[in-house]
Order: C-alpha cells, then sequence, then structure tokens
C-alpha cells in the first residue's frame, strides 16, 4: 500500500495563519523522511481557519526542503486561472524539482462567491469551460498544438525534462467521467462526498487508469486518545457549517466541554462512518479494508488535529507501522 499526505493547512485556535503553514512546512520534510509516496497541498480562498490560497508558493519551499517525495497542488482550481499561467507555474516547479511535481486540478471555488467574483468574475462561466481549459493545460504542458493553433507559437517556459503530473480530484461520477475522458489520473475524496465512492472508482478503473482514494484518518497510540483528536476536529466541522465558532480548529479540552444537539450528534455519526480513528494496529486494518473496497493500490490521508504535534505523530506511527521507509 502506497500512502500519501493532503494537507489543508488548518489554523488551530491559539495559533496563527503563519504558525499553521511552518507546521505544513515541517509535515512535508518529515512526510519525506517517513517515506510517504507524496505531499499536496490544497487552496483555499478567505476561508478562516484555512491558511493557504496559493499552493505554488509553499510548493516552492517545500521542494527546496525536501529530497525525494513527490510534491503537489491538491488542487489548483483551474477555473479561476489561464492555462498558460498554470503551465509556466509548474513547469518552474518542475524544473526545481525534477520528476517530483504534481499537478492536481479542481474544479469547486475554494471559497465564497464574492471571493470567487474577487479572483476570476463569472465563476460558473469559467466551470463550463473547465473541459476545454483542461485540453489547453495539457497542450501547453506537452507543447503539442496543432501548428495551425495561436498557441503553438509559445511555450509555458521553463520547459522542464519531466513534464509534472496532473491528476483530476472530485467527488462525483461527473468528475470521474471527465477524468476518463481526457485520460487523467483521478483522485477521489472520499473523505468529502456522500456519493458511491467504490462504484465510481469502479467505472473509472475500468478504463484502466490511475486512481487515489483520500480519506480522513487520525491515529493516536490508544484508541482513547485518537478518539478524543477526532472529536475536535469533528467539531470544527460542524461549526464551519453553521458558521459558528472562530473558524480555527478547537482544543480537545474545547470539545470535550461543548453541548452538542441531537441533530449535530447525528452529524457526528455520520462524521465517523467516513473517518478512520484508533491506534496504528486499527487504522492500518481499516485502511487496508478501504483500499480491498476500492481495490486502489494508493491512499491519501487528511489529518486534522488541533495540535500539530498530534498531527505529525499520527502520521509517524502510520509510517512506522507499514515500514514505509523500507
Amino acid at each position: 500500500m502506497k500512502l500519501s499526505i493532503l494537507d489543508q493547512s488548518p489554523i488551530s485556535s491559539g495559533k496563527t495563519a503563519r504558525d499553521a503553514l511552518h507546521a505544513s512546512v515541517e509535515l512535508a520534510i518529515q512526510a519525506d523522511e517517513l517515506g510517504f509516496t507524496r505531499y499536496w497541498i490544497a487552496e483555499h480562498h478567505d476561508m478562516t481557519g484555512l491558511a493557504c490560497p496559493n499552493p505554488d508558493v509553499m510548493l516552492g519551499i517545500i521542494g527546496s526542503r525536501s529530497e525525494r517525495i513527490r510534491i503537489g497542488a491538491g488542487a489548483v482550481l483551474l477555473p479561476h486561472y489561464k492555462p498558460f499561467r498554470v503551465a509556466e507555474t509548474y513547469n518552474l516547479l518542475a524544473t526545481l524539482y525534477p520528476g517530483r511535481l504534481d499537478l492536481g486540478i479542481g474544479r469547486a471555488p475554494g471559497g465564497s462567491a464574492e471571493a470567487s467574483i474577487a479572483l476570476s468574475g463569472d465563476f460558473l462561466q469559467n466551470v463550463r469551460q473547465i473541459p476545454e481549459k483542461l485540453d489547453d493545460l495539457m497542450h501547453f504542458l506537452h507543447n503539442d498544438f496543432a501548428e495551425d493553433q495561436m498557441y503553438s507559437k509559445i511555450k509555458p517556459s521553463p520547459v522542464p525534462d519531466t513534464s509534472p503530473e496532473v491528476w483530476l480530484l472530485g467527488t462525483s461520477e461527473k468528475s470521474a467521467t471527465l477524468a476518463a475522458e481526457k485520460g487523467l489520473p483521478y483522485v477521489f475524496g472520499h473523505f468529502m462526498s456522500d456519493a458511491d465512492g467504490p462504484e465510481i472508482v469502479k467505472k473509472y478503473k475500468d478504463k484502466g487508469l490511475r486512481t487515489i482514494v483520500t480519506v480522513s484518518v487520525i491515529c493516536a497510540e490508544t484508541t482513547a486518545e485518537a478518539e478524543q483528536l477526532a472529536f475536535s476536529s469533528m467539531l470544527w466541522n460542524i461549526q464551519k457549517a453553521k458558521g459558528e465558532g472562530d473558524g480555527m480548529v478547537p482544543s480537545v479540552d474545547a470539545a470535550q466541554g461543548y453541548v452538542f444537539s441531537a441533530e449535530e450528534k447525528e452529524t457526528i455519526r455520520n462524521m465517523q462512518q467516513k473517518m478512520i480513528i484508533g491506534n496504528p494496529q486499527e487504522v492500518r486494518r481499516q485502511l487496508e479494508e478501504l483500499q480491498e473496497f476500492y481495490n486502489v493500490d494508493e491512499l491519501m490521508l487528511v489529518t486534522i488535529t488541533h495540535s500539530y504535534e498530534a498531527r505529525l505523530k499520527s502520521y509517524r506511527l502510520l509510517a512506522e507501522e507499514l515500514q514505509l521507509s523500507q
């Protein structure tokens, strides 16, 4: 089993965005040493509690502080950008860090309607153009526009020896269908989808293309400790959805002292069904079951805890349990 990391760069209560970003850099450095396959960082805009609006900048730093691990965006939200600009940026990163660059592409806005308008104007119109934007992006990266096309005269410099590897991210059959049509490897967000993930992934894999499944995981030395850490993460998600709290990941103590309504308790039960929580042996068993359920070779883990040290330890315990570095 290959394990990778998707980092949303969450900001914990009592911490700052600077703290969160430095913790993300440290996580990537440790992931490299621990034997994880990839480290991806997400893009969000004007979302309280999430520190990274620009994966490109972070990858420039992380690439210089790591040696082996593949690094990438999870994802660049293509509706906001011109394909040529994205190709230039990731060609530059691939030139600096050859053979290590992934370019995950997403279709979500990554923020409010107002933020989307400020970034790129008519977001819905831009989403409708995604198939054409993907085509242009791939042509730019592979430098293979037809000679009679205007863009055949330009190159997104610098041109690396090895192009970034493009992945399409999604949570629905529509995104999987688009990935299959474009012949792109696909990442399914199990942790944030209510769709029939295994059926979606099966239809996609029938095309013979590679797939990663992303899952929310919290691992600790004991099951009880993991459950305490997870409660904090679940409260954060509930408060975000309701627009309550300060948007930061609450502490374990704050989560334990919170009085949940009946509706919120039901939400927690639904979250628990999507998450993998436990000690290293329990988490390994559940990951192996999920891997078999989806029939994939690689899982990408999202771990959000109030303590950055606990988050790093969660990944370290799993790396040791699965002997990733050997």
